[in-house]
């Protein structure tokens, strides 16, 4: 198992009064972090999967004895995919106000699903956590840089999901299978979608269009569909972890684009097999776009996981200078340019430069993503 940076954030919050609750995609790998942090604090501990119906029912009694019954001595009790049982979160909110020496520790698939059923009722008791696909320093925190740059190319086409990391030689059939049966399961059950086709041409849209910005109207145009139809369908495909979008960033509305969005994918690998495509980087045209959604997705898991309080943006000005990917720190604002090739000669616009003077400008290519990917 890879050593994951978020156990260390769970620990320092663990037994402070608050259940833990972790979101993420299938198959990032919650299941295994959750029961590794249980083992870490050596404490006796349950393990509930609310996939499986007979666990499913024994939550959906919302009654404090027979929760009671269920939980017994343990110090511990995890509770997986809690999204599934109806209530759940009140179920939860009496099990941490009668119980507040237990930890109780909750995951889940679909940010949606949890925001219904558990937030409401567990307000003021919960503190949330998101985890991500494995990042760059969870695979190679002692990996030497030549290997780490390596392997870079297998991560821009496949991905990092963890199964896939440890079995590369059956990279495709796997993320086929993950998108077939993982993401459009979770996507579909909701809000009574039942359009299959609808949100496989959506998702190849946004996946030919990485880097771009988009446009609602052109996209219901070409699908035939209303606006609404496709920001409902962009709003699931973020809350179940699919996709996120980044706003631009701007102070004047005169002189820059204030309204688009851009839309990235939370791994590589999901976005190539949904385009049906893993030919090497050496042969592929959309590589600058494949490192640009790379850098992106891998800098704001960083920030997440470190904690930074961080507001991410692109920039465009109305005659298409661009910066690829914009951070604010407070005050203080970074400019960040995705050029793969590190031979190249281009270099960030001039026009971010003149209206922010005091902004950081850099190029991240691939010789010198490590200070800005790697976690310390």
């Amino acid at each position: 198992m890879y050593q994951r940076t978020m156990l260390a954030n769970l620990l320092q919050y663990c037994f402070k009064g608050f259940a833990i609750i972790l979101i993420g995609p299938r198959q990032v790998g919650k299941t295994t972090l959750v029961k590794a942090l249980a083992n870490t604090l050596q404490k006796k501990h349950l393990y509930f999967n609310c996939d499986e119906p007979d666990v499913k029912r024994l939550f959906e009694t919302i009654n404090l004895t027979n929760l009671t019954n269920i939980i017994t001595d343990a110090d511990v009790i995890i509770i997986d995919e809690a999204q599934r049982v109806e209530n759940i979160g009140i179920a939860i909110k009496l099990l941490v106000d009668n119980f507040p020496n237990r930890q109780f520790i909750i995951t889940g698939s679909s940010a949606l699903e949890i925001a219904n059923n558990i937030f409401e009722p567990l307000t003021g008791r919960q503190l949330l956590f998101h985890l991500y696909p494995l990042t760059i320093t969870e695979m190679y925190s002692t990996t030497n840089v030549i290997e780490t740059n390596r392997q870079i190319h297998w991560h821009l086409i496949y991905g990092c999901y963890p199964k896939l990391v440890m079995q590369k030689d059956l990279g495709e059939i796997i993320l086929k299978n993950l998108v077939s049966d993982y993401l459009y399961k979770d996507v579909l059950a909701w809000k009574d979608i039942r359009k299959p086709d609808l949100l496989n041409k959506l998702l190849l849209l946004l996946a030919l269009q990485i880097g771009n910005e988009i446009s609602l109207n052109e996209l219901a145009v070409k699908l035939k569909v209303s606006t609404h139809t496709v920001e409902t369908y962009i709003d699931l495909l973020e809350k179940c972890f699919v996709v996120f979008r980044l706003s631009a960033y701007s102070t004047n509305e005169r002189k820059e684009v204030t309204k688009m969005k851009k839309i990235y994918f939370w791994d590589n690998g999901i976005r190539n097999a949904i385009i049906g495509s893993f030919i090497p980087v050496s042969n592929r045209t959309d590589v600058g776009a494949l490192w640009e959604n790379f850098v992106i997705s891998e800098r704001l898991k960083y920030n997440s996981y470190n904690q930074t309080n961080v507001q991410s943006f692109f920039w465009r000005s109305k005659q298409q200078q661009e910066i690829d990917y914009v951070e604010q720190v407070g005050e203080h604002l970074f400019g960040y340019e995705c050029k793969w090739n590190a031979a190249s000669k281009g270099k960030p616009t001039k026009a971010f430069g003149n209206l922010y003077p005091h902004a950081q400008v850099a190029i991240i290519n691939n010789e010198n993503y490590h200070n800005f990917l790697l976690l310390p």
